[in-house]
């Protein structure tokens, strides 16, 4: 057991130093930080109540005493958008968490029975996979209803299928291992097998993938607040701020530009961090 936590820890080391190494990891990480950062300390940055209405000063354009101007109802946009990151960044990160929760047990158990269990799984999964994770979403939100909690739901079933076998095929090529084979010689139960020794061994190729399904889940939100399926006013959501706005594109376009580039910003950089850990985790880089 010493051992392959110091075989696993070495792996770890030596894909860090990949990724310190990797600029455009840097560059993504870096963005990320400052836009967690942001979200996390929004009442300290902003000195606007971000649910303040102030008729009075509606529609403002960016000046020194609103950075980012005003919306049609005097709220500040500056201080929207960084509360509005709390609910994006947090329906982005938890939509792709449920998701890897039910892509592990059906990945898993198709992986590790094989046989019919793996071909109704996989079937279930083909049906899923059928469909375009962004017209999924929209119907299972449309069938639940709008909600914080709902929208997460929707946007984790269209995740499902894509993480679940890329589990699935690591799983089929960690059972026959040794010690594996092991495990199941000293009788331990399947459960535990799976959970002990099969699981840790073959679920860092879906944590990649999920990492780089992060970026486009926050856009799968914004896409769905902005026809109206997704967090609703007068909570702020970057997406939901594009619709509210998209009446006045041509006489107020600060109004949109701002919220689009926060989305921007959150999906690229979640986009490199992706794609930098999935090049870090290739064997042929780590030689």
């Amino acid at each position: 057991m010493p051992k392959t936590k110091r075989s696993k820890n070495t792996q770890a080391a030596q894909v860090w130093m990949i990724l310190r190494k990797n600029p455009v990891f840097m560059i993504g990480l870096a963005i990320l930080i400052v836009l967690v950062f942001c979200a996390i300390f929004a009442p300290q940055l902003s000195k606007y109540n971000y649910l303040e209405v102030n008729l009075e000063a509606a529609k403002q354009g960016p000046s020194a005493e609103h950075w980012f101007g005003t919306d049609d109802l005097g709220r500040d946009i500056f201080a929207r958008i960084l509360y509005a990151g709390r609910y994006s960044l947090s329906l982005g990160i938890s939509a792709v968490a449920l998701g890897m929760v039910f892509a592990v047990l059906v990945g898993a158990v198709a992986g590790y029975f094989g046989g019919w269990v793996d071909n109704l799984l996989m079937r279930l999964m083909d049906v899923l996979s059928a469909i375009p994770g962004l017209l999924l979403s929209i119907v299972v939100a449309a069938a639940l209803g709008n909600g914080f909690g709902k929208t997460i739901i929707a946007m984790a079933i269209g995740n499902i299928a894509a993480l679940a076998r890329i589990l699935r095929a690591q799983i089929m090529s960690v059972r026959d291992k040794e010690y594996v084979q092991a495990a199941i010689a000293s009788n331990c139960s399947s459960a535990r097998i799976i959970v002990s020794h099969i699981i840790p061994n073959a679920i860092m190729p879906m944590i990649v993938n999920a990492t780089s399904r992060v970026g486009g889940s926050i856009l799968f939100a914004s896409s769905l607040s902005f026809i109206g399926l997704g967090v609703q006013a007068p909570e702020p959501e970057w997406g939901a701020m594009l619709a509210q706005a998209r009446a006045y594109i041509r006489t107020y376009p600060h109004m949109l530009i701002f919220p689009g580039i926060f989305i921007a910003l959150a999906v690229v950089s979640l986009t490199l961090c992706g794609d930098a850990l999935r090049d870090a985790m290739d064997p042929k880089l780590r030689r």
